[in-house]
């Protein structure tokens, strides 16, 4: 009877210490996966895109590399901007 209720405690215990980890990955807003990867680009200057700009132009009027554009601006598919379109054209990459 003893040896059933170490390994429950065990188990238990086990699934405790595996929540409380999981808790704390969601509390440090990463997901497991997540590790070691780079964090978001924080933005600090945005434009609104008008008529007739384009991902190199506006990297050129802000003497950013392509790189650099690309990367504080993940999400943005340079082959179907709109006018009005938010860019990040000043920011960091973690």
């Amino acid at each position: 009877m003893a040896k059933a209720a170490n390994k429950t405690t065990i188990v238990l215990n086990l699934i405790l210490v595996l929540s409380l980890l999981l808790l704390i990955s969601m509390a440090e807003s990463r997901g497991i996966g997540a590790l070691g990867k780079k964090g978001e680009p924080d933005c600090n200057t945005v434009v609104g895109l008008k008529s007739g700009d384009t991902c190199d132009g506006i990297a050129k009027e802000f003497n950013l590399t392509q790189e650099f554009f690309n990367a504080i601006n993940p999400n943005v598919d340079c082959d179907a901007l709109f006018v009005g379109q938010w860019i990040c054209v000043d920011g960091t990459v973690n």
